[in-house]
């Protein structure tokens, strides 16, 4: 496989590292079942994307105006399903991510299914400055280097954010939430507050996440914000292991270096076929995970304790 096939790994890997740090925040840090974090992503992408098309916004300025409507779609989401019990709660979050979509795809504004173009303008003239750049080292032709790079800071950005949050008086008064909500009222928390706090940084996480997404299929399309986009987040979480944001970084690079190096392999099979054995071949590993260390690759065995007593 050449050096642009594992770039383009790598910058997926990363929007879903992204991605699942909102999970993590929500799930391993909260308590809270969010399964629509696509939904999130879809509305942050779809804001910034037809201000730019439409409006004719530089994409810089409608990244904001995104995050914002991703953050009120979670403070909307959280108002009206925090208070149901939590597989409730996941059903409702996951009938939204659906509903988000099929706007998406049957709305005229939105291009359907045609989709949206024209959006990554801006960034294009970023990129053309950094690949001029990189020229002078010899990778001037991989032109989803400076993608790669605007993706991975963006992670490592978020990752310290959380990771300072966790230590903040909010941070530690999200694991007690999560460990026992009365215990928390008890003492004259606000726990809905806090679960509608954390759901709305998830969200504007999760925005972030939709933007790069956007800038690496060069197409804002309903499809690529499926269900199967969060699934694959709670698999990462599960391989990294829970309360860990560490965690989330060696999730991702192990998933996806299964799902896309199993493609190095001469199978005798169909191309339908192969597809359907690398993932496969990620259940068996997260089954065998399961077995073994349930806890994940960076995970604690307390926190998992403390997740199923939640």
């Amino acid at each position: 496989m050449s050096l642009d096939f594992w770039i383009g790994v790598a910058v997926v890997a990363g929007i879903y590292g992204i991605f699942t740090l909102g999970l993590q925040l929500n799930a391993g840090f909260t308590g809270i079942l969010n399964f629509g974090q696509a939904g999130f992503m879809a509305i942050g992408a779809y804001t910034a994307g037809l201000l730019v098309v439409e409006r004719g916004w530089s994409f810089w300025a409608a990244l904001p105006v995104g995050t914002l409507a991703a953050i009120l779609a979670g403070l909307l989401v959280g108002v009206t399903s925090l208070r149901l019990r939590a597989d409730y709660f996941a059903i409702a979050t996951i009938a939204f991510a659906e509903i988000v979509r099929d706007v998406a795809q049957n709305a005229e504004f939105t291009g359907g299914n045609q989709g949206l173009m024209g959006y990554e303008r801006d960034w294009r003239r970023v990129a053309d400055w950094m690949l001029a750049r990189f020229g002078a080292i010899g990778l001037g032709e991989q032109i989803q280097l400076p993608l790669l790079v605007l993706v991975w800071v963006a992670f490592f950005a978020v990752l310290l954010f959380l990771e300072w949050l966790r230590r903040t008086p909010w941070g530690r008064l999200l694991r007690a939430v999560r460990e026992d909500e009365d215990a928390a009222r008890s003492v004259g928390k606000n726990v809905f507050l806090c679960k509608l706090q954390s759901l709305a940084l998830a969200a504007a996480i999760a925005s972030v996440a939709g933007y790069l997404l956007a800038l690496d299929v060069n197409l804002l399309y309903p499809s690529a914000f499926e269900p199967t986009f969060t699934f694959l987040g709670y698999a990462i979480l599960v391989l990294g292991g829970f309360a860990s944001y560490r965690g989330v970084m060696a999730g991702t690079v192990v998933l996806w270096t299964l799902l896309e190096g199993t493609r190095l392999v001469e199978w005798p099979l169909t191309a339908e076929q192969v597809a359907a054995l690398r993932f496969i071949i990620v259940g068996l590993v997260l089954m065998l995970l399961m077995a073994f260390r349930p806890q994940g690759l960076f995970g604690r065995r307390q926190e998992l304790d403390v997740s199923r007593r939640a």
